[in-house]
């Protein structure tokens, strides 16, 4: 949980950048019935700062996963690396839809790291998506 005030303004301006989906998984906040986090980029607990450009929308799930990581181990070279910044990175240049869009792959090692560590591809989000992609809803455009 943060120890910064995050004002109404600033959730709403980043909710409105990051389309009202997670940041990691993509899932839209409207599916869900649950109001999302906002989640620091670069955590407090390592110097992140509480401003537009360190902040990014999370469903529960992603944002507990993530927790105050900024790397994580990529499988396919075997190293650690960074994380998905969702402020200064593009989704689609990280990770693709496979499967019609019931799973997320990374493409590159930042991307199958962030897979790995926030575990995209957790039964419960593969489940909703399936019932999502039934009814045109998923994967998201854009």
């Amino acid at each position: 949980m943060s120890r910064a005030y995050i004002s109404r303004a600033l959730r709403l301006a980043v909710a409105e950048r990051c389309h009202y989906r997670c940041s990691y998984c993509q899932t839209a906040q409207r599916f869900t019935g649950a109001e999302f986090t906002i989640d620091h980029i670069i955590p407090e607990s390592l110097g992140g700062t509480t401003t537009e450009d360190n902040l990014c929308l999370a469903c529960w799930g992603c944002n507990r996963l993530k927790y105050d990581r900024i790397a994580g181990f990529d499988p396919e070279l075997g190293v650690m690396v960074q994380l998905y910044n969702a402020y200064t990175q593009r989704w689609t240049d990280h990770f693709r839809w496979e499967e019609n869009g019931l799973l997320i792959v990374g493409a590159t090692p930042t991307g199958r790291a962030t897979v790995n560590a926030v575990q995209l591809n957790r039964a419960s989000l593969v489940n909703s998506r399936r019932l999502w992609v039934s009814v045109g809803w998923h994967p998201p455009v854009g």
